[in-house]
């Protein structure tokens, strides 16, 4: 794929955009040190920064190098998060062949049917000849759902031809993983700042009503922001933005019900502040499919 002038211009808005907004993040996070040394909150919000600008440099690096660096480092993301599933799920008796099978064998082929662009095998792959090949092994089976197949739609949005759009879809990628992280980050904030209604506090007793809702709406206002990186038009980028941030909350509720079902409050520790890569990616997992399949039904070519 040969990015225009323009592509290579968005993007080094975008990249000095997300680093900018990490830099300012980072002073903020010093100076409240500086007032309150000891506090768990701030340092948590400060493990959280350095996370951020490790994710910054790690996407915004694969975005530069284009499709194939992309591709690759979702599939990694899969690997990483159906590894935490696994390791949190019960062992049964065909446990071992069915990992082996996911990690060797239907994970990679998903990721490579993205990069030869075969819609139609790459959209049955997992839920029809995964399902067959992991009948037994139904923990199993799930976890390569939602870990392979739900966010390999993400780099699945390099295959659509969209008219007047061409060598542009990496920031289709960037439009929903920003708004999936944006609304998450944006929760948790107005969640601490006005929050005072639990919405489901047996599940997830961080969040709030008031966070959900100030987080939804002021991700949708930010996705309708970013229109001129997207084939959309103002309302309609506003709109995917929307459902973006619903379904991510959606997907969020899902999987921490499972965590305390699990009994367990992150799925790993990989990235400090945030737990797991699965903790990372698990709004992505309910919104990536139906904004691909939104996209690739009212805006690519058949």
């Amino acid at each position: 794929m040969i990015r225009t002038t323009e592509a290579q211009t968005t993007e080094a808005w975008i990249l000095g955009g997300m680093l900018a907004a990490v830099s300012i993040a980072s002073l903020i996070g010093y100076a409240l040190k500086r007032r309150q040394p000891n506090n768990a909150a701030i340092e948590n919000l400060n493990a959280r920064i350095r996370s951020w600008w490790m994710i910054s440099l790690v996407g915004g690096g694969a975005l530069l190098a284009g499709r194939i660096a992309i591709i690759l480092l979702f599939a990694l993301v899969s690997a990483l998060a159906l590894r935490e599933f696994l390791t949190q799920a019960p062992v049964r008796r065909a446990g071992r062949f069915a990992q082996f099978v996911c990690f060797f064998l239907l994970l990679p082929v998903q990721y490579l049917l993205i990069g030869i662009g075969w819609y139609g095998l790459f959209c049955i792959w997992i839920p029809v000849y995964g399902f067959l090949a992991l009948a037994l092994a139904d923990s199993t089976y799930w976890g390569l759902m939602v870990c392979a197949y739900c966010v390999s739609h993400i780099p699945a949005l390099l295959m659509l031809k969209i008219p007047g759009y061409e060598n542009r879809a990496p920031f289709l990628i960037v439009f929903v993983v920003l708004i999936a992280q944006v609304s998450d980050i944006l929760q948790y904030v107005w969640g601490k700042l006005i929050g005072r209604h639990p919405l489901l506090p047996r599940i997830s007793p961080s969040k709030t009503v008031e966070g959900l809702v100030g987080g939804v709406l002021s991700a949708t206002v930010f996705g309708a922001l970013l229109r001129p990186i997207t084939p959309f038009t103002l309302s309609q980028a506003g709109l995917m933005a929307f459902l973006i941030a619903i379904l991510g909350a959606f997907g969020g509720v899902v999987m921490s019900a499972i965590k305390r079902d699990r009994g367990i409050k992150d799925w790993g520790h990989l990235i400090p502040g945030h737990g797991g890569m699965l903790d990372r990616v698990d709004s992505l997992c309910f919104s990536a499919p139906v904004f691909f399949h939104l996209t690739r039904y009212f805006f690519a070519m058949p």
